[in-house]
């Protein structure tokens, strides 16, 4: 990326947010209930219209203050705020512009750049989280984790790292994706598949639930192999000129790939794929590619509803509750089509999560940047994910996944948790629910 000229003000002149998009706002507070941070705090400038209202500042020359970026840094970038706004402000562009800035113009702590080092050189990286797949296992299985929490040496590593350890999901056998996986039956789309990050590393299960049941509803699976990260923690985090690189290598990918759909099964990853117009509006030998590509690009409950059912669905007589993921829900308006797959499914039973709109805290890895208000909000989120007295937690984002059982696992609690695609295949394949209740 070139250099940008400086400024008087917060911001340079690359995309600063737009002053247009900020005066859509009209301060009319709708989004107020709907936003965690000011739902725990209750301070305005950890709202939406008080974050909209710094921005406003910045492009009239106030400097990027430590204050000013805190409160951005807050921010979960859950979009429920997008949601709940009559006025169709777009916060999420305007946080995204934002924060671009911040990474940028602001000069972190030390302790912050490592910090934020470590985690974007390991997690955007498929390769080096499934080189941490032996490690974390053999670390599981001796039970070291209890052995550190035991002896207090758990608590002398800073909070970042003590988080990263808890999130840390089971480590179980990694079934083998092949290049192409055949549509079972007459053909009716070939689709090309993300495999992801975290998801490829520590939830293969959940892509190979989502390849068979792709092949089930009719779809030749395509699946390359030489694809790496969407870029989506990157561009959530303002490193825009990572997350960039990661979208054009991608485009390439699956532009020899020649499908009719891209589907993807974690939500944060949908949202930014979706995203791509804006991110490459800039580059003049990928944008068409990002505007093709981003009208390809399905959440894989998207796409099954989009081309309806043939595959027998078998009963699964349980009780699930249903969590929308932030970057599906609001980011991209996608709350019907899991719930209508799920409730097709033959005696199950789906029960909904008291203030369900609330972020859990997760937001990529904003848990780990800010592990105190993410874990009060995961413990808010488990508390009502428990008062639905279901026996199965259904989610659409590994992120999810891990914190809302992590905060489970504080109050001593365990429930059965799954993705929407592993329920449909649980029923598809006729495997019963106790396939799902003992995992």
């Amino acid at each position: 990326m070139t250099e940008t000229p400086a400024s008087t003000g917060a911001f340079d002149a690359h995309h600063p947010p737009q002053r247009e998009l900020i005066d859509d706002c009209v301060h009319c507070g709708f989004c107020l209930p709907t936003c965690p941070t000011y739902d725990l705090w209750g301070e305005e400038m950890d709202s939406p219209r008080g974050r909209i209202y710094l921005m406003k500042q910045g492009l009239e020359g106030e400097p990027l203050t430590d204050t000013m970026v805190g409160h951005f840094d807050n921010c979960l970038g859950c979009m429920a705020c997008v949601t709940a706004c009559p006025s169709g402000v777009q916060y999420g562009t305007l946080i995204t512009e934002t924060r671009a800035q911040v990474e940028r113009r602001h000069e972190r702590s030390r302790w912050e750049r490592l910090m934020r080092t470590a985690i974007f050189t390991l997690f955007p990286y498929p390769r080096r989280l499934k080189a941490l797949r032996g490690p974390l296992a053999l670390y599981q299985r001796l039970g070291l984790g209890k052995l550190a929490k035991k002896t207090g040496l758990m608590k002398k590593l800073p909070e970042g790292l003590q988080t990263m350890e808890s999130l840390a999901p089971p480590i179980t056998r990694a079934p083998k994706l092949g290049h192409r996986v055949p549509a079972r039956g007459k053909r009716r789309a070939t689709v090309g598949m993300i495999t992801g990050c975290v998801q490829s590393a520590f939830f293969p299960d959940v892509n190979a639930a989502t390849a068979r049941i792709l092949s089930a509803e009719g779809c030749d699976v395509v699946i390359p192999q030489s694809q790496g990260c969407c870029g989506a923690l990157s561009e959530h985090s303002g490193r825009e000129e990572e997350a960039v690189k990661f979208a054009r290598d991608l485009l390439d990918v699956f532009e020899r790939s020649d499908v009719d759909y891209v589907v993807i099964n974690s939500a944060g990853c949908g949202s930014t794929l979706k995203e791509y117009p804006r991110l490459l509006q800039d580059d003049p030998e990928y944008a068409a590619k990002a505007e093709k590509f981003s009208a390809q690009v399905r959440d894989i409950a998207e796409l099954l509803v989009e081309l309806g059912p043939v595959a027998e669905r078998h009963p699964l007589p349980v009780e699930v509750a249903y969590h929308d993921a932030c970057h599906l829900s609001h980011g991209q308006g996608i709350r019907s089509q899991p719930r209508e797959l799920l409730r097709a499914i033959p005696g199950l039973e789906l029960r909904e999560i008291n203030r369900g709109e609330l972020c859990c805290g997760s937001a990529g890895v904003y848990n780990l940047l800010q592990p105190e208000p993410a874990r009060e909000l995961g413990d808010r989120k488990a508390e009502n994910v428990l008062a639905t007295g279901a026996r199965l937690l259904v989610t659409a984002n590994p992120g999810c996944s891990m914190q809302i059982r992590t905060a489970l696992e504080r109050r001593g609690e365990q429930l059965a948790m799954a993705h929407t695609v592993q329920v449909l295949d649980a029923s598809i394949r006729g495997l019963g629910v106790e396939a799902l209740l003992n995992r």
